[in-house]
C-alpha cells in the first residue's frame, strides 16, 4: 500500500509527497512535530501538518534568507535569529567570518533536538562557537534588546499558532529598536498567489512599511511551498537592497551556494505586477 502525505494549499488545492516511512512524530508544548523520508524529496519537517522544509530544496528558502542581507550589509558582525530551529539559516551565517555573534531564538527545543537528529545537512552548525541559543518566545526576547543587532532574520512559521506573534506591528517595531542605525531585518513574507496567503502577506508588509523606511520584497521559487512561489521582506534604516548590493565584496569571499548568487539577487527584487500591485495597496508611497 503507497502512503502520501497531504498538504492543503487551499480548501481546493493539495500538495501530496509520497512517502517511504515516518521517522518521528511527537507532540511538543507549542506543536506537532514529525519526520517523514520521501523518495523525491529526501526527509522532510511538518509542524501542525505544514511542511517547514524538505532536503531537497531547503537551500533555495536559507540561502535567499541569509546571503540577501549579508551581501548589502558593510560589516555584519552580531546577528539575531528568531525561528530557525532547523539549522538551515545557521549552516548558512556560518559561513561567514566577519560574524562575531548569532543569537538565535526559538521557542520551541524540540524543533531543534529534532532536527539535530533526523535532519543533519540542515542541523549542522549548531556547534558553531559564535552561537548562543535561547528557548523563549521571539516577540518577548526582542522587547529586551536596543541598538544592538546588525541584522535580524525572522524565519519564522506562518502567522498562526506559535508564529502569530511574530506577524505584529508591535514586533517589527521592536526589530526596529533592536537593530543598530544600519541594522537590516528580514523576514518570510508568505506567498501572493493564493488569497488566503496573500491577505496574510499584505498584513505583514503594511506593517513593516510604517516601522521602517526602507522596505522593498523579493521573490524565490521553493517547490514545496505553497504555489512555489515566496515572498521575502528585506528591511533596512539605511541600505537599499539593490543599490547598496556590493556585488564584487560578496564574491570576493568564496561562499560556496547552490541558489544564492549576485545577479540573482538583483533580479529577486524585480517583482510580477500582480505583486507590486498587492503591495502598492497597502504601502502608501509613492
Amino acid at each position: 500500500m503507497e502512503f502520501w502525505f497531504s498538504e492543503n494549499h487551499t480548501e481546493n488545492v493539495k500538495l501530496s509527497i509520497k512517502v517511504d516511512k515516518q521517522l518521528f512524530s511527537a507532540e511538543s508544548e507549542f506543536q506537532r512535530i514529525d519526520v517523514f523520508d520521501s523518495p523525491e524529496f529526501g526527509r522532510f519537517l511538518t509542524l501542525d501538518g505544514f511542511i517547514m522544509l524538505t532536503e531537497k530544496d531547503e537551500f533555495i528558502y536559507h540561502e535567499m534568507i541569509t546571503h540577501v542581507p549579508m551581501a548589502v550589509h558593510p560589516n555584519p558582525k552580531s546577528v539575531l535569529v528568531i525561528g530557525a530551529g532547523d539549522g538551515g539559516a545557521i549552516r548558512e551565517l556560518a559561513k561567514y567570518d566577519c560574524i562575531e555573534s548569532i543569537e538565535l531564538v526559538e521557542i520551541d527545543k524540540m524543533v531543534i533536538d529534532t532536527s539535530k537528529e533526523y535532519l543533519p545537512n540542515t542541523a549542522c552548525c549548531f556547534d558553531d562557537p559564535r552561537l548562543s541559543i535561547y528557548y523563549q518566545d521571539g516577540l518577548k526576547y526582542i522587547r529586551k534588546h536596543e541598538n544592538k543587532y546588525d541584522i535580524i532574520i525572522v524565519d519564522s512559521t506562518d502567522p498562526f499558532g506559535p508564529g502569530e506573534g511574530l506577524f505584529t506591528k508591535e514586533f517589527y517595531g521592536n526589530c526596529y529598536k533592536a537593530l543598530k542605525d544600519d541594522g537590516i531585518m528580514v523576514n518570510q513574507h508568505e506567498s501572493p498567489f493564493y488569497s488566503a496567503d496573500a491577505m496574510a502577506m499584505k498584513r505583514a508588509h503594511k506593517r513593516i512599511v510604517e516601522s521602517f523606511p526602507i522596505s522593498r520584497v523579493y521573490q524565490a521559487h521553493i517547490p514545496t511551498y505553497p504555489s512555489g512561489h515566496w515572498l521575502f521582506g528585506f528591511a533596512s534604516k539605511k541600505y537599499h537592497p539593490v543599490k547598496n548590493l556590493n556585488s564584487a565584496a560578496w564574491n570576493k569571499l568564496g561562499i560556496e551556494t547552490r541558489y544564492y548568487n549576485t545577479n540573482l539577487h538583483k533580479g529577486s527584487f524585480y517583482l510580477p505586477n500582480y505583486v507590486e500591485k498587492m503591495l502598492g495597496e497597502c504601502e502608501n508611497v509613492e
